[in-house]
């Protein structure tokens, strides 16, 4: 029955894609909803990403000794300068994981 559920919503999802991706499509979308959506992507983000940097085992990580809060700062200012990416990524992952070693070795 769970296969049912995820094929669901995997069609729900897919669908809802296709009508605000296909150009072909007569949709009109109001200027101000068109804006508005252009921000949806990075509020995921944030939303998805927030607990796992400030949030370890249900309490807020200490401020200064957080590598996911620098290895987060680190990435966004990798990602503004190299701007490919497949490089902010690898660059990221290189930074967090020396950042991470060098903060428990001390």
């Amino acid at each position: 029955m769970s296969w049912l559920l995820l094929l669901t919503l995997a069609v729900i999802v897919f669908f809802n894609r296709y009508l605000f991706l296909e150009p072909k499509l007569p949709l009109r979308i109001p200027k101000l909803v068109r804006e508005a959506l252009s921000y949806s992507a990075p509020c995921l983000l944030i939303a998805i990403c927030a607990p796992v940097i400030l949030v370890d085992h249900g309490t807020l990580r200490p401020l200064p000794d957080n590598p996911y809060l620098w290895g987060a700062i680190i990435a966004v200012v990798i990602a503004y300068v190299v701007r490919h990416m497949l490089s902010a990524v690898a660059l990221s992952l290189l930074a967090f994981y020396l950042l991470n070693w060098r903060m428990s070795a001390s």
